[in-house]
């Protein structure tokens, strides 16, 4: 009965993974409150996962990399890719893989990507090519630089706790960089051969204004006040014709004086000139009920250098995974209040949003087109849940402090390397030594935090204890190892390599690691094979991630800023994806035997 209500509570959590029911961390929540009612896991079996060391050591390396961030250490490194990038794509990609894979392999990749999407952004246009062309690779070479080290993904946390778990000891800093090495280097020659042939120019090169890639002509007018309209002596915040219309007001011209952000209080007067965003239905309604006449010779041409003069901008930000704008509408968010800025448009994956903005549920991975004056994007700039895509301004950062974090991250590593203190420890204390040098303000550990991987880590843990306490683990081992006793121990470590792979497309790669792990190793067990071979298979496919861009959290990154169709990732990635289900099990059998 326990190994039954098991498998149907994991078959659940599989099926919610999949269909995104809920938030991941909210899943592994609720898997965790289901054990714990069912009695498969004690209450303190059940938060055993909050006090885990891989939970801690994630936390610890999320402050780590936010350490780095704060302080521009990456930033350095900009002027070796302008330098030698070259114009060749397939050197570009060349430089940036061995410029961003060793970074990958000591700070989170999710960070990485952050860091280094408004680089590239701004490379691409100084050397004239499209995003496009570097965008997947960039992501590509994060996910493989952080197969490096132990601490280059949460999931090779994860996977050293649950192999601790097993009995078979945590994984040291080092202990499968040889194999990262190899397959890492298998991962760039392939880039630099297929990613120039196969990714297409989505975001075309030719156009210099942000804003015509998302082809607003249509949606961005002049709107003159007539002396028969109900708007004069009016302000706008009294007319309410933003909420009413889905109309935003972008900047006010009177008198051939340019207004801009804020506009709620200004009074109109007849004669005035609104330069807004709207659909044409919303145009023809405000033009009839209000009294306004569109000027249709507005030059759309002419809106970014326009509002450029007036000490305003355009720019593109993203919306990061730890968002709290997810979930949310603009209008709900209270967006152009709270940020003084306004959304023109909503690029998601393939699809551009340009009608009834405000009602829209903001999802990570989104990328919003704001304008704004200039100062306000120096406040998004500062926040921790939206990425400017533009090069971050160096004020913002505490570049004084850049070789202090370098020191303690250097530090951590080398006192794990060096078995003088568990990695758990040494990170742990580089978390206290880069609030104590100023690198991190105290209040800024915690939204350096990626609390819905840490609850994700610390509700799936339990679900592992579940299938260990129940004999499910067992079970499914002896199973497998049965339909699997007339293959070679070759084959059956390349079946492990398959399926997690298969599983990280349309799971969360730490859901993988937990229920494939403990699986893996019962079954090399049982045919008396190296259990390590299969853990390091397993840890490898989870991670290892390239056939969509919703299967690894770097590829959502780049999937709206590349303006790619779901079928390019498929299109290069499942290439990547066979090449390796092929090399790294037939690399781990020669490199730690079976």
């Amino acid at each position: 009965m326990e190994i039954l209500l098991t498998v149907s509570i994991m078959v659940m959590a599989l099926i919610a993974f999949a269909f995104e029911w809920l938030p991941a961390d909210l899943t592994a929540i609720s898997v965790t409150v289901i054990l714990m009612l069912l009695k498969l896991v004690s209450p303190e079996e059940g938060i055993s996962g909050f006090a885990n060391t891989a939970t801690i050591t994630v936390m610890a390396m999320f402050i780590l990399s936010a350490g780095i961030t704060r302080t521009g250490v990456i930033q350095v490194v900009r002027d070796l890719l302008m330098k030698w990038g070259g114009k060749n794509a397939s050197q570009q990609i060349l430089v940036m893989g061995l410029i961003v894979g060793p970074i990958s392999a000591f700070i989170n990749n999710t960070a990485v990507v952050a860091i280094f999407l408004p680089i590239i952004e701004a490379w691409c246009k100084q050397q004239k090519i499209s995003v496009s062309k570097l965008l997947i690779p960039l992501s590509y070479v994060t996910i493989l630089g952080g197969m490096l080290t132990l601490i280059g993904t949460s999931t090779n946390i994860l996977a050293s706790g649950v192999s601790k778990q097993l009995g078979y000891g945590e994984f040291s800093l080092f202990q499968f960089t040889g194999l990262g090495i190899i397959t890492f280097l298998i991962g760039l020659v392939y880039l630099m051969i297929a990613a120039p042939k196969l990714l297409p120019e989505r975001i075309p090169v030719k156009s210099h204004l942000i804003s015509e890639n998302y082809g607003l002509k249509d949606y961005v007018t002049e709107l003159i006040i007539l002396p028969s309209s109900s708007l004069v002596k009016q302000s706008l915040r009294q007319s309410g014709i933003q909420r009413k219309f889905d109309i935003d007001v972008l900047e006010l011209i009177h008198n051939d004086t340019h207004f801009s952000q804020p506009l709620a209080d200004k009074k109109l007067s007849v004669g005035d000139i609104l330069l807004v965003r709207g659909s044409r239905e919303s145009l023809l309604q405000i033009k009839d009920e209000r009294g306004v006449e569109i000027l249709a010779d507005f030059k759309f041409s002419q809106l970014e250098e326009e509002i450029t003069k007036n000490e305003e901008k355009v720019a593109e930000v993203l919306v990061l995974s730890n968002s709290r704008l997810i979930g949310s509408t603009l209008k709900d968010l209270r967006f152009r209040q709270r940020y003084n800025a306004t959304v023109l448009a909503i690029r998601r994956g393939e699809e551009l949003v340009r009608e009834r903005l405000g009602k829209v549920s903001i999802k990570f991975g989104d990328l919003l087109l704001v304008q704004a004056p200039k100062e306000s994007f120096i406040g998004l700039q500062t926040t921790r849940e939206l990425l400017v895509l533009e090069e971050r301004e160096l004020e913002t950062l505490r570049t004084h402090k850049a070789w202090t974090a370098l020191a303690i991250v250097f530090g951590v590593i080398l006192l794990a390397a060096l078995s003088i203190l568990p990695i758990l420890v040494s990170s742990l204390m580089g978390v206290i030594l880069m609030v104590m040098t100023g690198c991190l303000k105290p209040g800024e550990i915690y939204g350096a935090v990626r609390w819905d991987i840490i609850f994700l880590l610390a509700g799936l843990i339990p679900l592992g204890i579940a299938m260990e306490n129940s004999g499910t683990t067992e079970w499914l081992a002896n199973l497998l190892a049965n339909l699997g006793g007339n293959f070679s121990g070759y084959w059956i470590l390349t079946c492990f390599y398959i399926i997690t792979s298969l599983m990280t497309e349309i799971l969360s790669n730490n859901a993988s690691v937990v229920l494939m792990i403990p699986i893996a190793a019962e079954v090399a067990k049982s045919l008396s094979l190296n259990p390590m071979a299969f853990i390091f298979a397993v840890t490898f496919a989870a991670s290892n991630s390239f056939l969509t861009p919703i299967g690894y959290q770097t590829n959502t990154m780049v999937y709206a800023p590349g303006g790619y169709k779901f079928s390019d990732f498929i299109k290069i990635g499942l290439w990547l994806n066979l090449l390796f289900m092929i090399v790294t099990p037939l690399l781990i059998t020669l490199i730690y035997g079976l």
